[in-house]
């Protein structure tokens, strides 16, 4: 039994969905924003947070982790990884992906939820594990947009599931550093066109990289 998870429900309290939030991606380029991103109530940064301390600003509330394939490793491997900057400002934790059993987690293991979870024990915050029912929303969500059967970004969970638990009259999360590129595994061009749409309806207001400065 692993303690202080909570293993979210689409739409379910949990996740900031009150106030304002800043969602920053890692892409380069992200411009002078780190005031905005700052004032916002709620700032939700990724893995290893480019920009943190500096051209994205100071704050974190929520740090989202990816738990599957090689970056959780390199994290588990540094004996220093809760003393990152950007892992010691953090209030609570997202982990993307639901929990292999371990039986489905061999002969190589790409799930590290259960590692990530016991080193992250020790700082006693909470940690938000996103569940099965986000990933196949995701699916339907891109599927058309996309050849075969889409593997959805860390990004794209992740906002998908703070707009699902987000008031209808609730004004648009602004979104910086989404640069849609990168492993290629990922539908970037369908969770472009996704972000873009959610734009349209004024649930986001995407803040897009400049070119000049990547």
């Amino acid at each position: 039994m692993i303690p202080d998870v909570d293993s979210l429900p689409a739409g379910r309290a949990g996740l900031p969905a009150d106030g304002s939030i800043a969602i920053v991606g890692n892409a380069p380029g992200a411009g002078a924003c780190a005031a905005a991103i700052d004032a916002a109530d709620s700032v939700v940064r990724f893995n290893n947070a480019l920009g943190f301390g500096g051209g994205t600003g100071h704050r974190v509330t929520h740090l989202a982790l990816v738990n599957r394939g090689g970056q959780p490793r390199e994290w588990l491997a540094d004996r220093r990884f809760l003393e990152r900057p950007v892992v010691r400002a953090a209030q609570a934790f997202i982990l993307p992906f639901p929990m292999l059993p371990a039986e489905h987690n061999v002969p190589e293991p790409i799930c590290w939820t259960r590692e990530l979870l016991a080193r992250l024990r020790p700082l006693g915050r909470p940690v938000l594990l996103l569940p099965e029912t986000l990933h196949q929303q995701a699916h339907a969500l891109l599927g058309p947009r996309t050849a075969g059967h889409p593997n959805p970004s860390t990004g794209f969970l992740v906002t998908l599931a703070l707009l699902l638990g987000r008031p209808a009259g609730a004004g648009p999360a602004q979104v910086f550093g989404f640069g849609f590129d990168g492993w290629p595994g990922h539908p970037w061009a369908a969770e472009r066109a996704w972000f873009a749409e959610a734009e349209a309806a004024g649930r986001i207001r995407v803040h897009p990289p400049s070119l000049t400065e990547q």
